[in-house]
């Protein structure tokens, strides 16, 4: 059994390691951040090739709505919105809406 001054120090030796165990992993976070200011960071040629090859592989350069092709940002975006649209103004099941959604997708093949 202990008697409540010691209760008193107990939670304060808790609170202490507690705070201190917090301000090491702040210290290592920190450290960590200086070793890779220090060291450049090796990757990034590696990191900005992927991002440049995800950027160009997920591009929608056209889309075949109702058999015509369409091209370019403004269209595609005006074709989306209008196909869009219309499923939002009329009250439809979802295995309606998803029987009228008739995209065909082409993706741009580069290189």
């Amino acid at each position: 059994m202990l008697f409540e001054d010691e209760c008193v120090e107990l939670h304060g030796i808790a609170t202490d390691i507690h705070s201190l165990s917090h301000l090491n992993t702040s210290i290592c976070w920190q450290q960590s951040r200086v070793q890779w200011l220090r060291d450049g960071d090796a990757n990034l040629k590696f990191f900005h090739s992927m991002m440049s090859y995800r950027r160009r592989h997920n591009a929608l350069c056209s889309i075949i709505v109702d058999g015509v092709v369409v091209e370019g940002v403004q269209p595609i975006r005006n074709a989306v919105f209008t196909h869009f649209a219309g499923h939002f103004n009329l009250p439809m099941s979802c295995a309606q809406v998803w029987k009228t959604c008739n995209f065909g997708l082409c993706l741009c093949q580069k290189g």
